[in-house]
């Protein structure tokens, strides 16, 4: 019955092989779930998906295979309700008060309650506002929402206000991801992974596995091995526009900074304002007061590093060609032949652009900061950022 799931999956780009899709109908036939919309989700998604990019994809797949199942007959979707009767009473325990207890079992319990859903949304034919009995909202009535009832059944209501419903009947809803979406910190890592150069450092105390069994083998007797540990030998050099036109960027750009922070073991940063000139800074508190001159930061760091600007490129176009360009001060020479010794020095370069990529066509500056950088810039999303990688290992 989930042949049509598997080939819609497919045909979204899902890369999910038979053998997947086998042990996700082995789940199911296990009862690993029943009766649960949310679980019957993350129990496909656990099986059926291997990136976390193609989740987006599975969730329109899953929107689409399963649609119209809210649409189910009232009594098809009240006889597929099947909960144990203790089950029931255990979570009445923790969620009604004594009271309440008593009242339900006055109005002759659960499946009372459940019979008398099924007869009103039979004679329910028009939306109910207030009251008592019918299915509406801000009243008494034991079906709705919005309203209050100490033994109600929540139906099309966003959230709990009072936590005394006794079941919710509500269209679970997943928010999609893509990998065309601006990025979070965890996301940003999982990109940033694609970036490593494994080699060993340090002194040699991490256990060499491999070697002792060799070495044991060989001698008769146990004889440990150890080794340097395995690092990321990457350096990593961030330049970080900022003030003006970034200020919208500025949470996307700390999540970027604290994912690289994390990532590499040796990375530098420093920031400038709208193009590389002759001064950069570390601390934005005291850019006036503590500038870095641009020349010292190619004598310190050498050509081994990758470099990444950062920055949306939105500026006046005589800020990047023009000596006496910039809009804060006085440059001598042009930022763009700031931007080519950059290029010059780190020749494994890239410029991520926070600004959307349907937007870099209509900005002057941004056709130019790509043609100084022959096209080495990418659009700050999961995709973006995972070919900005491939580039940056080039």
């Amino acid at each position: 019955m989930f042949l049509r799931f598997f080939e819609l999956l497919r045909a979204a780009g899902v890369p999910v092989s038979l053998r997947e899709h086998l042990a996700f109908l082995d789940g199911m036939a296990a009862g690993l779930v029943t009766c649960d919309v949310e679980g019957f989700y993350y129990l496909a998604r656990a099986t059926l998906v291997k990136d976390e990019r193609h989740i987006d994809r599975f969730d329109r797949s899953f929107a689409q295979a399963f649609e119209g199942l809210e649409q189910v007959s009232v009594d098809a979707m009240l006889e597929a309700v099947d909960l144990p009767a203790d089950w029931l009473a255990k979570q009445a325990e923790l969620h009604l008060t004594p009271e309440e207890r008593a009242g339900i079992a006055a109005a002759g319990g659960f499946d009372t309650l459940m019979a008398t859903l099924r007869e009103r949304l039979r004679d329910q034919h028009d939306r109910h506002q207030g009251g008592s009995r019918w299915i509406g909202t801000a009243g008494t009535s034991p079906f709705g929402a919005y309203g209050y009832n100490a033994e109600g059944v929540r139906v099309g209501q966003d959230r709990s206000r009072h936590q005394r419903a006794v079941k919710v009947w509500d269209r679970r809803e997943f928010r999609n991801l893509d990998d065309n979406v601006e990025l979070g910190t965890r996301n940003i890592k999982v990109a940033l992974k694609r970036l490593r150069a494994w080699a060993r450092e340090g002194a040699a105390d991490e256990l060499d596995l491999d070697g002792t069994i060799r070495s044991t083998a060989k001698a008769g007797y146990l004889d440990v091995k150890t080794r340097p540990e395995r690092r990321n030998a990457v350096k990593l050099l961030l330049f970080l526009d900022v003030g003006g036109s970034m200020d919208p960027y500025v949470k996307v750009v700390a999540e970027l900074f604290s994912a690289a922070r994390t990532e590499f073991r040796t990375m530098e940063h420093f920031y400038f304002h709208n193009c590389l000139y002759d001064g950069v800074w570390r601390d934005n508190r005291r850019r006036w007061s503590a500038v870095t001159p641009t020349r010292e930061v190619f004598n310190t760091y050498g050509p081994d590093y990758r470099c990444i600007f950062v920055g949306d490129a939105a500026m006046s176009p005589y800020e990047i060609a023009v000596p006496g360009g910039a809009n804060e001060h006085w440059n001598p020479e042009a930022g763009q032949i700031w931007l080519e010794r950059a290029r010059a020095q780190w020749s494994r370069n890239l410029w991520i652009n926070p600004l959307p990529r349907e937007h870099w066509d209509h900005t002057q500056s941004v056709g130019m900061i790509r043609e100084i950088f022959e096209g080495r810039m990418v659009p700050m999303t999961l995709e973006g950022l995972a070919r900005g990688m491939r580039l940056l290992t080039r």
